[in-house]
């Protein structure tokens, strides 16, 4: 479920409360199970305890990464993006401000790095934005959000290419989406 704030023309788009609890539960819960695990596997009072250990030690940097790139999503309140809406609407974030009629293409990308998702933005002069969403926004509060406050102020183009890439029905099925026809 989308989390939004609206003023009058202006819409900030923060991260889903569900989204905050099941990225809290995989990477603090990944550390916990990790301590749990190397604690256990010090007692040495269990055949497994070589597993423990060796699940625990091996796993531990791995969450601390991920926990550590995810962490600045986890401020009370971060407005991931705004938007202003109108025909002379733009997208903003913390450093970037991308007009709608400036949109060429638009995707969400799970990062291989970090793993965290980001919304790229393609612009028709070839510049490239990447808006880091900390895992804080599904992929269907993504869609919804660009069918139903940026599409209809794209241009033809861009429109025709965020056809392509999202499904409707699949939208209608998981999000009770449906597009208002202009």
């Amino acid at each position: 479920m989308l989390n939004l704030e609206k003023d009058l023309n202006s819409i900030r788009v923060k991260g889903s409360k569900f989204m905050y609890g099941w990225m809290m539960l995989s990477t603090f819960g990944g550390l916990a199970a990790c301590v749990f695990l190397i604690v256990n596997g010090l007692k040495f009072d269990s055949k497994y305890f070589f597993f423990y250990l060796g699940g625990g030690i091996l796993l531990s940097p791995v969450f601390l990464y991920l926990t550590l790139w995810s962490l600045p999503g986890f401020v009370p309140g971060k407005v991931l993006l705004s938007l202003t809406e109108g025909p002379n609407g733009s997208l903003k974030s913390k450093s970037k401000n991308i007009p709608f009629t400036s949109i060429k293409n638009i995707r969400f990308v799970r990062n291989p790095l970090n793993l965290i998702n980001d919304i790229v933005i393609e612009t028709h002069n070839g510049k490239i934005a990447r808006i880091r969403t900390y895992n804080q926004l599904d992929d269907t509060d993504f869609a919804v959000l660009v069918d139903q406050y940026i599409y209809p102020y794209m241009n033809q183009d861009a429109k025709t290419i965020w056809d392509r890439n999202v499904n409707l029905n699949q939208l209608f099925e998981d999000g009770k989406y449906k597009r208002k026809v202009e």
